[in-house]
């Protein structure tokens, strides 16, 4: 374990954007100052013309690990992460088996602690008969991210949505229950309209499918449930104008009881850009037409959502109906279809580069995204002591150039299944260096592998 004197950097927390020193030691930032001297041995960094963040948390990912492995790992896309300024992560249970008991969470913390370059936390799931576990959950606030909820996009046990199961652990749970809000009936009932009018569906027809009227039901169910048990609720990746009507911004955030999640590609991408992606961005939910990107933008920058992440979903690319050329560009293979491919995609090696793009552009300052990805993360979740760039907090650090371009090619996209969405784009921003508790994991391309994350704590008893 090293020390490290950071020296005039431009440091981005809490609103503000100011030149300083920062020393690191025994893991955590022991001093933010101008002119640090120090009397012991440290490793000094000029950090002179780059900008200092606090790491990225992302609160919604799913790395595959146990049982769906040939798509990702723990490892491989902890190391993505670290590469992109991710310094944290919580992730989903729908794994093979899902997460539905203390024991099987339990395994992939053994996991993440031997194999993961980030800190890292894991959602116990929620099926239709484990509300036994889920009471376990209560003794546990300080150990565990929260409970997830498939209320519609997924198949067995992992959906759940009878009235009677959502009630019950609506009442029963005390920690942030977050929530994929779709409602099922509505999704079949238009696949089923859509494909006696049209049999060989296509890419575009995905948010037709999965609409607007789909989405806004769930979410108010979810918040009826919430509001008549007085539950923490947190809604994961918002896609319509329609359900932003359901969320406020007239309390601060660690008031709020039902808070609403963002994604990086419902901010980049909308149902034009199928016709060039096609099923590459087919996620659920579903990427929706422009004016529902420009409102979720709005209420990003509202406050009336809280959080950005990336719901980092790896596939092969097989899977998603397509391959590389002879000259490694991606092409659709010409059997691929609607059904068989497969919905989600990788994305958090580049979701910081990817929301700095939208700095440099006027979509949103520097110290708004540092807000959306860092501090509301760990105040959403009570996070103990990640998040800022405090003296005395975990030193989860991120060192960026915002002058120096980076583009995304297959040599150096970090994914198990090797491909991005964003493949070709250029970014006005490089990630030089990623601190984790304090030790330097990533550096101009080059990772130190020996060091792990650590679990996230959090603080919860008050």
């Amino acid at each position: 374990m090293s020390n490290y004197l950071i020296k005039n950097a431009n440091i981005v927390n809490e609103g503000k954007i100011f030149n300083a020193d920062v020393l690191i030691r025994n893991k955590r930032i022991e001093r933010i100052d101008n002119n640090i001297q120090v009397d012991f041995a440290v490793e000094e960094i000029d950090a002179e013309g780059l900008y200092l963040l606090p790491g990225v948390i992302d609160d919604q990912v799913h790395f595959r690990e146990p049982g769906l492995t040939h798509k990702a790992n723990i490892y491989t896309e902890s190391k993505a992460a670290v590469a992109g300024g991710v310094t944290s992560f919580m992730e989903m249970p729908n794994t093979i088996p899902p997460a539905f008991t203390h024991d099987l969470l339990e395994e992939k913390y053994t996991t993440a602690s031997q194999t993961s370059l980030a800190n890292y936390s894991f959602y116990l799931g929620t099926s239709n008969n484990n509300l036994e576990e889920i009471k376990k959950l209560n003794d546990r606030k300080n150990d565990i991210c929260g409970l997830k909820i498939f209320m519609g996009s997924s198949t067995g046990n992992l959906l759940v949505n009878d009235p009677l199961v959502l009630d019950n652990v609506f009442s029963t749970c005390e920690v942030l229950i977050a929530t994929h809000c779709e409602e099922e009936s509505i999704i079949r009932a238009n696949y089923e309209k859509l494909k006696a009018e049209k049999p060989n569906l296509e890419a575009s027809d995905h948010p037709v499918i999965r609409n607007e009227e789909n989405c806004f039901e769930s979410s108010f169910k979810a918040i009826q449930f919430a509001k008549k048990h007085d539950a923490r609720l947190h809604i994961l990746h918002i896609t319509t104008e329609k359900e932003l009507q359901l969320f406020g911004n007239m309390l601060p955030l660690e008031e709020k009881k039902i808070t609403a999640e963002v994604c990086v590609h419902h901010l980049h991408f909308s149902a034009d850009d199928y016709a060039e992606k096609s099923y590459l961005i087919k996620c659920n939910p579903a990427i929706k037409a422009a004016f529902n990107r420009d409102a979720i933008w709005q209420a990003l920058l509202d406050d009336r959502l809280d959080v950005i992440a990336t719901d980092h979903a790896p596939h092969l690319l097989s899977e998603k109906g397509f391959e590389r050329n002879a000259a490694g560009k991606l092409v659709q293979l010409k059997d691929a279809t609607y059904e068989h491919a497969h919905a989600g995609l990788p994305l958090i090696q580049h979701s910081l580069q990817l929301m700095l793009h939208y700095v440099k552009e006027g979509k949103i300052s520097l110290e708004k995204v540092v807000e959306k990805m860092s501090h509301a993360v760990a105040r959403c979740f009570q996070i103990k002591e990640r998040g800022f760039i405090r003296e005395g907090y975990f030193a989860d650090l991120v060192l960026v150039d915002l002058n120096k371009n980076y583009k995304i090619s297959p040599e150096n996209i970090l994914y198990k299944c090797g491909w991005s969405p964003l493949e070709e784009f250029v970014f006005p921003a490089t990630i030089e260096k990623t601190f984790i508790n304090g030790n330097l994991i990533y550096g101009n391309g080059v990772f130190n592998e020996s060091i792990k994350g650590e679990r996230l704590k959090f603080e919860r008893n008050a």
